[in-house]
């Protein structure tokens, strides 16, 4: 019976499968394997940790995934030959990423779970670390991938033998057309704090692109998409925080990840933005599981977070963090993540991802 279902329909139905069952499906036979090429991913099954080295050249470009359906560990194969830091995760199973070589930001889109590799153009103006922002349009049923990524501030690349010169713009770059335009100015004391204090992480909330800002105190930039207007928030505690990070809420709200320190205890909290933008604490990680990840840490930094909508990972090394999910009443449930037990990357830093893996060869990368 399998055998003769048309083409298109065999790949609706292996669009349902988790990553692993539709690996095996892959294997059977070339036309299962044709079906398994064109399955696009779906949801209904919980995003996989993907943590790749943060250092150049330890690990050959290889990358490490845990399954938290069989909550088991594999290695993927080799990339791709040039050096790529990853950047942040897109939905339909690709990774945003940059090369490693140069001073100027170049930009990068893969697919660590197929290797499909495609370069992104040049931007308009050449920067050197500027905050990075992905806004995704894509869902369950979009054939192609749909996206804008957002690039803000940095210092001009020329600037680099005298004295700094930040770039007051943002520039977008749309999957749609391939190509990137200037999105709108800012002011220059914003370039330099998203230039010098602020990571890659963003959250795209309510049509707003927002960033951590990470001089004490913490505080949060946001860019409003459709008015290209710029807003400012607070952070709550943000002066007592040893770290914090945004992350996206089940809701699609915004939240923040932040923790404290002692001179005995430590404690990791959770807060969501409402309405009039107050910010109210909805969960604390149980001292229990925090004490695992925070165990003997050199740094308080050393702990760094992942997030997806509706998950977050604390993470440190690999594989030692908490599975985080936001259910609808508000409350979360707790899953530690066992170590990956690779010792010749035991004290690695890592990049880590929640990506929806996907192993049908996505069409953006052919365009």
């Amino acid at each position: 019976m399998w055998s003769n279902l048309p083409l298109d329909l065999l790949a609706a139905v292996f669009s349902h499968l988790p990553a692993d069952a539709l690996a095996a499906a892959n294997s059977t036979c070339r036309t299962w394997r044709a079906a398994a090429d064109c399955a696009a991913a779906r949801g209904g099954h919980p995003p996989w940790f993907l943590a790749v080295p943060a250092t150049r050249g330890v690990s050959g470009n290889r990358a490490f995934v845990y399954n938290p359906i069989r909550l088991t560990w594999h290695v993927l194969p080799q990339i791709n030959t040039a050096p790529i830091k990853a950047v942040a995760a897109i939905n339909c199973g690709l990774v945003l990423g940059k090369f490693s070589g140069g001073s100027s930001l170049k930009l990068v889109v893969t697919n660590p779970f197929t290797g499909q590799f495609k370069p992104l153009p040049e931007l308009t103006v050449a920067r050197i670390n500027p905050a990075v922002g992905v806004v995704d349009f894509s869902d369950s049923s979009s054939a192609v991938p749909r996206f804008k990524i957002y690039v803000a501030g940095g210092m001009s690349a020329d600037a680099r033998g005298g004295g700094a010169a930040y770039q007051p713009t943002i520039e977008s770059y749309d999957s749609s057309s391939h190509t990137w335009a200037t999105a709108a100015t800012m002011p220059a004391e914003l370039a330099v704090r998203l230039t010098v204090w602020t990571p890659h992480e963003s959250v795209y909330s309510n049509g707003t692109l927002y960033w951590m800002t990470s001089a004490r105190a913490y505080s949060v930039m946001g860019f409003e998409t459709a008015t290209k207007k710029w807003r400012e928030l607070s952070v709550p505690m943000a002066d007592l925080l040893e770290y914090a990070a945004l992350v996206p809420t089940a809701g699609g709200g915004l939240g923040v990840v932040g923790w404290t320190s002692g001179t005995a205890t430590f404690s990791c909290r959770i807060w969501e933005l409402g309405d009039g933008e107050e910010w109210r604490a909805v969960g604390k990680v149980p001292f229990e599981m925090a004490n695992k990840v925070f165990k003997n840490v050199e740094s308080w930094s050393a702990v760094k977070c992942v997030a997806t909508k509706g998950m977050v990972c604390l993470y440190r090394g690999f594989g030692i963090g908490i599975l985080m999910k936001f259910k609808d009443c508000g409350e979360f449930e707790w899953e530690w993540i066992e170590e990956c037990n690779r010792k010749e990357f035991e004290n690695v830093p890592i990049k880590g991802l929640l990506l929806y893996p996907n192993l049908g060869r996505s069409a953006f990368c052919f365009r």
